[in-house]
């Protein structure tokens, strides 16, 4: 997995030295997951869970409210970057998402950009699977059925309004 710089708009031609470091820097820098994986190994399990929990929970309120989350109630989902850190596991009790210890019964594994593209929606979901860039492990079904229902709700993942809902 390769780290993913953000797209800059190419630098004026006279500046062609320029653009071509910032090209090999993007194919050839080392992945960030062993890093984000120390830092991820060493934050208690508390500190994810109030992190995670609560702006997780208040960007699907309306589709849990909804019942769209029923079928997952008292399952688990681990996401994943390739590597296997980090990584988090998610069930659902309760009418709410929470963070938890240990493996999902489903894993989905893919690159920090392939996580990225499927948040923004940039790309159909179904295409980065196909494309393996995101992949299914262990119960296929539960991270079919969760791909399908984040693939038909409406939702904002802008950090703004994860951190700081309307009031």
């Amino acid at each position: 997995m390769h780290l993913s710089l953000p797209k800059l708009p190419p630098f004026p031609a006279h500046y062609p030295l320029l653009n071509q470091s910032l090209a090999v820097l993007r194919e050839y820098l080392p992945s960030p997951a062993p890093v984000l994986g120390a830092i991820d190994q060493r934050i208690p399990m508390p500190v994810k869970q109030l992190a995670a929990e609560a702006p997780l929970n208040r960007l699907f309120a309306e589709a849990m409210a909804d019942g769209e989350f029923d079928d997952f109630e008292d399952r688990r989902i681990r996401l994943e970057l390739n590597g296997g850190h980090p990584g988090i596991t998610l069930g659902f009790w309760s009418g709410r998402l929470r963070v938890v210890n240990g493996p999902g019964e489903a894993t989905i594994r893919g690159s920090l950009s392939a996580f990225r593209t499927l948040a923004e929606r940039r790309q159909d979901p179904d295409q980065l699977f196909f494309q393996r860039r995101l992949v299914i492990e262990g119960d296929t079904e539960l991270g079919l059925a969760l791909k399908n229902l984040l693939d038909g709700l409406e939702w904002n993942v802008s950090l703004r309004s994860i951190l700081f809902p309307a009031a």
